[in-house]
């Protein structure tokens, strides 16, 4: 790395960077089912799980999307293997970086395994202890930072100079945006004739993805995002019309501070019904309720779905809902209902 470069320039080499990754236009459609075909030798075919007693809760028909049960324990396996094996030969052998405080981090360490290339992952100090040892096993390198959006964005840019690497973001990589779709191609396929659909946002990527898919194959189903009210800047940005990061995240939902990327808000500021907001309480209430009906262990950032659901449950009523349960690793030390 050349030892006159800057923080900010750094910083900026890596935004440049999101700009530049394999697919060169927004993804599409046809990117989903290709992303569907490319990772379908590699990732589970989650199942759908129903409960009675949070039908009548809820006052709507819920259908139960459980990535939980992913790879890794979370959604974010689809969209990390789709990038990783849309690389050629010469560029995957230089291997992947990006920067993440947990889930991403541990996808894209599995898939490049999977490959048989390297993986570099920044890491926030205030990662969650279970998300970074996960990444650690998969055999990921794992470089430490602050844990600020700059911090992540510098370090990340120095992996990239040092290494030569690829960079697949967490959320603005049309790529990962493309695998993350395959969640919903996946749930469209499971249940006929969802009125709604709703799904965590934090930077976007499911979102997105899960927007590219209703619209192509099921254009009556509305789409809701779910949000922590301490970390609602999607909210914010598309209440406004313009991306807001100023919103600094106060949420236990770790997975779901970032902020919208411009790709990511370019596609939500046209397709969603609109954003649900759950306070980090019904968070907690939301994931001991699928805890105990469910019997399945989901952390708080996918718990979100549930709760803010709850919280707008009239608008919801008498329809057929499918919800996204994104993930369930928690760090059983820590639960937030624990004395």
């Amino acid at each position: 790395m050349n030892p006159v470069s800057t923080p900010v320039t750094l910083m900026h080499a890596a935004q440049a960077l999101i700009q530049s990754v394999a697919i060169p236009h927004a993804p599409t459609l046809a990117d989903v089912f290709d992303a569907a075909a490319r990772i379908a030798p590699f990732a589970q075919v989650t199942p759908v799980l129903r409960s009675a007693s949070l039908d009548a809760l809820a006052g709507c028909e819920l259908h139960f999307k459980c990535e939980n049960f992913q790879r890794v324990g979370a959604f974010k396996f689809r969209g990390a293997c789709n990038a990783v094996y849309a690389l050629p030969d010469d560029s995957a052998a230089r291997g992947v970086a990006t920067h993440s405080s947990g889930n991403h981090g541990a996808a894209l360490a599995l898939a490049a395994k999977l490959r048989g290339i390297p993986a570099h992952v920044v890491v926030p100090a205030n990662a969650n202890r279970v998300k970074r040892e996960a990444i650690a096993r998969h055999g990921a390198r794992i470089i430490d930072c602050a844990p600020t959006l700059a911090a992540r964005e510098t370090a990340v840019a120095q992996v990239l100079a040092e290494t030569g690497a690829q960079l697949v973001h967490p959320y603005a990589d049309p790529r990962v945006i493309a695998g993350q779709g395959t969640v919903a191609l996946e749930l469209l396929r499971q249940v006929d004739g969802l009125d709604a659909l709703i799904a965590p946002v934090g930077g976007g990527g499911l979102l997105s993805g899960c927007a590219i898919a209703v619209r192509g194959l099921s254009s009556g189903t509305r789409l809701w995002g779910a949000e922590p009210a301490g970390a609602a800047d999607a909210q914010a940005s598309l209440a406004s019309g313009r991306l807001i990061e100023e919103v600094v995240p106060d949420t236990l939902c770790d997975g779901l501070r970032a902020h919208l990327a411009p790709i990511t808000f370019d596609f939500l500021r046209g397709h969603l019904e609109g954003i649900a907001l759950a306070s980090d309480e019904e968070t907690v209430a939301a994931m001991r309720l699928l805890w105990e009906r469910l019997k399945i262990l989901v952390e708080p950032s996918s718990a979100v779905a549930l709760a803010a659901l709850l919280h707008e449950r009239g608008r919801f009523a008498g329809q057929r809902v499918g919800v996204v349960l994104t993930g369930g690793n928690v760090d059983l030390d820590g639960l937030p209902w624990k004395a």
